[in-house]
């Protein structure tokens, strides 16, 4: 079964997600801006999810994650929980 490590951040509305998303293309760190505005419990640790199988996210997450680029910064994904940046770091299967 196909794995992956990714980390993400989780807010509220497309606006900030595109916000955010802007701030880091700039320059600005992943993972402090998680720290700073993911809603998710993983933003204490800059958005780092650890390693997963497919399957175990929401469908709309999961696609992203197995089929995008790795190591860029992809969103807004829309699911049931908000908006998510999400960059995946590794994928292996």
């Amino acid at each position: 079964m196909p794995r992956a490590t990714a980390r993400h951040i989780l807010v509220e509305t497309e606006d900030k997600c595109l916000d955010l998303k802007k701030q880091i293309e700039e320059g600005a760190d992943f993972g402090k801006i998680a720290q700073q505005h993911s809603k998710c419990p993983s933003g204490r640790n800059g958005g780092d999810l650890g390693e997963f199988g497919q399957g175990q996210m929401v469908p709309e997450f999961d696609k992203v994650v197995f089929s995008g680029e790795l190591n860029k910064v992809h969103g807004p994904v829309k699911t049931q929980f908000g908006y998510h940046l999400l960059e995946v770091t590794s994928r292996k299967g």
